[in-house]
């Protein structure tokens, strides 16, 4: 029953993309195609978007947006599942320990920007829920770290 319902899922897919070709036209170097089920799910959870950019990659569907007056950015597999959102913060949002052992172990950086990644768990419970990446900087080089929810911070990239 399921290979026969999928069946007819791929089929009616199929023909309403045939019914929606833009007869033969090349699409564009900056066209993203993002699939009918990530629209459906960004729409779904984020009603109240505005200014949406949608990006891609194989592996990943991204959508760019401003929610409250807040730039946003939210990640969803290619099948239409949600993985999760981030957005800049502050550097105060980030946990008293780590901003000591940020100190600590990069005397001479500078604080430059902080994301925070709110990852939807359901997807993966083994990833943790909330992380943020700190964009550090000094004269020579710029790094980004890690700081996981137990406040401990990780190497993560080197930038420059």
């Amino acid at each position: 029953m399921k290979k026969i319902f999928l069946t007819i899922a791929a089929a009616a897919l199929f023909s309403v993309s045939v019914f929606a070709a833009d007869g033969g036209k090349k699409a564009t170097e900056n066209t993203v195609n993002i699939s009918y089920s990530v629209q459906q799910a960004f729409s779904a959870d984020f009603a109240e978007a505005t200014n949406v950019i949608w990006s891609a990659d194989k592996n990943c569907q991204k959508a760019d947006f401003v929610i409250d007056g807040v730039k946003k950015t939210a990640f969803y597999t290619p099948a239409g599942d949600y993985l999760g959102l981030t957005q800049y913060v502050d550097y105060k949002a980030i946990p008293a320990k780590s901003q000591k052992l940020i100190a600590d172990q990069y005397k001479g950086y500078e604080a430059k920007s902080v994301i925070v990644f709110q990852a939807y768990v359901s997807v993966d419970s083994a990833i943790e829920p909330t992380t943020y990446f700190v964009d550090l900087k000094n004269t020579d080089h710029e790094v980004l770290v890690r700081v996981t929810n137990s406040g401990n911070i990780e190497f993560f990239k080197q930038v420059k």
